[in-house]
């Protein structure tokens, strides 16, 4: 997860700068390339950086909550300080609303958007399982308690989950960024009493 944010941000970083020296230039190519930075950043922050930072924020600190040995092992406080731990588990969910907040993004189409996000799973999940195939160690402790029907379950639901977070960050990105379809769609609504 670290990797995904370090490189959609690091594209932000060469977004912005690269939109900075090439205003007022005439340049089609320079324009060209440009508006294929600002597809793959919002690419990259539509399918990755937002419903896997969101949901790796809210599983952590959930199961983090619950048993903390399930998910990240008291043993490894010796290893990784607390500001690290924050630093991955934590910071990403106030940055990606700035960066939402700050940046409009274009969204894939939805039908895209889920695909992609569901190869990103899929693929995640048989690296996890390849590990554990190769080390006998799962990455993450909570597997060890679940039976392999349970395993089964638990991916598919972590899935859909992620597919829930693509599809809140297209909702708030639509709804920060075109605030009169939002203002519409409220007054559309019967307000329950």
């Amino acid at each position: 997860m670290a990797v995904i944010q370090a490189v959609f941000f690091g594209i932000c970083v060469l977004t912005d700068l690269s939109s900075l020296l090439t205003k007022g230039n005439d340049s089609q190519e320079q324009e060209r390339q440009l508006k294929k930075l600002i597809s793959l950043r919002d690419w990259m922050m539509a399918v990755l950086a937002f419903p896997i930072g969101v949901f790796v924020v809210t599983m952590f600190w959930s199961i983090y909550i619950y048993d903390r040995e399930l998910v990240y092992p008291k043993l490894l406080d010796n290893f990784i300080p607390p500001w690290l731990n924050h630093g991955m588990h934590t910071t990403v969910l106030p940055f990606l609303l700035i960066e939402m907040r700050t940046t409009h993004h274009e969204y894939p189409s939805r039908t895209c958007g889920l695909v992609a996000m569901c190869i990103f799973s899929v693929g995640y999940i048989l690296w996890v399982c390849w590990i554990y195939h190769v080390t006998g160690v799962w990455v993450y402790p909570l597997l060890d308690y679940l039976g392999s029907g349970a395993k089964i379950i638990f991916f598919a639901t972590v899935t859909a989950i992620i597919n829930m977070f693509y599809l809140l960050g297209e909702v708030l990105n639509n709804c920060i960024w075109d605030t009169q379809k939002c203002m519409e769609e409220g007054k559309e609504k019967p307000k329950l009493d």
